[in-house]
């Protein structure tokens, strides 16, 4: 095929089974296109419902598990493993081909979600949430590398929709989902929270027949070292500084544990650079991507945007259940406009994107969307209209919708196509590691500074006629005040709802003090993201996919190496007589 540029069938190999080269990397049918995101799209579903099921859900689960003010155990355990294994997915996705890492991670997910499943208590939730986290890894980053092969940047958003209406289902319908079995004593004889994980077996399988029979990518294998050193180093460096984030407000910053932690982790993080140096491009994270502004300033930005958004998505459903009162089930619908931002952020960008070729402004205006966003989240009180708070969430969701996918586009246009998959998961790795890193930043902070915001909110409304005149008429409800003294609420939260409205409303006042302290957080970190996206180059947008980009290199280099085939004597070509 001369034009690997045009759009034609991926042919199979030449006749007589010798390797195809450069025919293998042709560009794809709209059809085939199509064919193949439905694998895609069934993978990410799975990982979509999973993030968004949990939101709702969470409360119940740490409630009936006893570990309220341990939650941020699960949630962290799952981001630590998933950030860590998405560099891993990327590069040996690069080097072996996709299709079998991207059945690998749905295998794993599901093994992962039947252990949650099983989970007796939160230390146990949390492990097995780690090797749910394991899969989750590679069906993110990998459906996106996937989509940069076969898809050129300008196009991509013609199929951009697609993924978008999978996200914004699950984004819907997880919540909804979550809060039904959270809201259920039992299904079958099984608590109801634990079909939030069960759920995902029959949607895994179906994802992995899907996958199998669909997703079929032709690949040349180019074999290298795998960085194993470099990927240990990074275990030894994130584990311990994740681990002190959530654990060192009950250790002490300055405890022996807690320097430990820090040295072990700084140790670990200097052995990984030396690693990644030692390796040159067979690194995990090659250190010469990051000399290319578009990936440093992708990945800087990513870590920014991972850290404002998983704390938003933690602390919104937390504020909606315990200050405003609402079910696990109504607070999934209440976020629905989070998810409505998001999707018309998006596909607005997307289609701009495509029509113009330009995309420098889109995480801009996302980046100034988001932090006004913060701001006004730190401005929510406990008697704020709910109408309001929606508002800002459409906010949010339309700052999130205008960075995400446009700063993926940009890294992907900026690498050579033999390098999609590691700068990829690369922008992935960092925004996960963001999230990581926010999630227990924000939810220790949380937690730490709840337990006196709550006592000071009693201390405020214990001289006011209105409490005083609930506590007379149900004197029994002061003994359970006593648990908001002595942090035994911190552990389940469900007793608010046998309390009166009056004698549970400093609570809730003190949740919502406590929250805007995280916010206020968040935005700092976020104006911070601003100025870095200034920095993002503007590079015209390729034409052409990264498969058939390879496909007209593998032509070239066949072309060049003929003639000199041809005049070397040693060369089987010529004979010998």
């Amino acid at each position: 095929m001369s034009n690997a540029s045009t759009t034609a069938t991926a042919p199979a190999g030449p006749p007589g089974g010798a390797p195809a080269k450069a025919g293998m990397s042709a560009d794809f049918t709209h059809r085939q296109i199509l064919t193949i995101l439905a694998g895609l799209m069934m993978g990410m579903f799975l990982a979509a419902l999973d993030q968004t099921i949990m939101a709702t859900a969470t409360r119940t689960i740490a409630d009936d598990l006893h570990g309220f003010d341990m939650q941020a155990w699960a949630t962290t355990a799952f981001l630590i493993t998933s950030t860590i294994s998405t560099p891993l997915y990327g590069k040996l996705s690069d080097i072996y081909g996709r299709r079998g890492f991207f059945l690998f991670a749905i295998g794993v997910f599901i093994v992962g979600s039947v252990l949650c499943g099983l989970a007796q208590n939160m230390y146990e939730l949390a492990a097995f949430r780690a090797i749910q986290g394991i899969g989750a890894g590679g069906l993110m980053s990998l459906a996106l590398a996937i989509i940069g092969d076969i898809v050129p940047p300008r196009e991509r958003a013609r199929y951009q929709g697609f993924f978008l209406a999978v996200f914004g289902t699950a984004s819907v319908i997880g919540p909804i989902l979550g809060g039904f079995f959270a809201g259920q004593e039992t299904i079958l004889g099984v608590d109801g929270w634990r079909w939030v994980f069960y759920l995902n077996v029959p949607i895994g399988i179906a994802a992995m027949a899907v996958v199998a029979k669909v997703l079929h990518l032709p690949h040349h294998r180019t074999d290298h070292r795998i960085d194993w050193p470099g990927a240990l180093a990074l275990i030894v460096g994130l584990v311990p500084l994740l681990t002190v984030a959530e654990q060192g407000r009950d250790w002490g910053w300055d405890s022996p544990r807690a320097i430990a932690c820090f040295v072990i982790g700084a140790l670990g993080l200097v052995a990984f650079i030396f690693a990644e140096r030692a390796y040159g491009d067979e690194a995990l994270l090659p250190l010469r991507l990051f000399r290319n502004r578009t990936v440093a300033v992708g990945a800087t930005s990513s870590t920014i945007i991972g850290m404002a958004m998983f704390g938003g998505l933690m602390t919104v459903p937390l504020y909606l259940q315990i200050v405003k009162g609402s079910s696990p089930t109504i607070a999934g619908l209440q976020m629905i406009p989070f998810v409505v931002g998001i999707m018309a952020g998006s596909i607005t960008a997307g289609q701009l994107i495509s029509r113009t070729g330009r995309y420098r402004i889109f995480p801009i205006i996302g980046s100034v969307l988001m932090a006004a966003s913060l701001g006004l989240f730190a401005l929510v009180g406990a008697d704020t209209p709910l109408w309001k708070t929606m508002l800002v969430m459409v906010l949010m969701g339309l700052g999130l919708g205008g960075n995400m996918q446009p700063m993926i586009t940009a890294v992907q246009n900026a690498v050579s196509p033999r390098e999609i998959g590691v700068a990829t998961s690369s922008v992935t790795f960092f925004r996960s590691m963001g999230g990581t890193l926010g999630t227990a930043i924000f939810l220790s902070v949380l937690f730490n500074v709840l337990p006196d915001k709550i006592r000071d909110a009693y201390h405020t409304a214990a001289s006011t006629p209105g409490f005083q005149q609930a506590i007379a008429a149900n004197p029994k409800q002061g003994e359970l005040l006593q648990q908001t003294q002595s942090g035994g609420a911190l552990s389940d939260t469900s007793f608010l709802g046998r309390l009166a409205d009056a004698i549970a409303h400093p609570f809730k006042v003190g949740f919502s003090d406590s929250i805007h302290i995280v916010y206020l957080m968040a935005l700092g970190v976020m104006i911070i993201g601003l100025i870095v996206v200034f920095f993002l180059p503007e590079i015209p947008l390729a034409q052409r996919s990264a498969q058939a980009q390879r496909a007209a290199d593998a032509e070239a280099a066949e072309q060049n190496a003929a003639p000199a085939d041809a005049d070397d004597p040693d060369s089987p070509s010529t004979g010998r007589g």
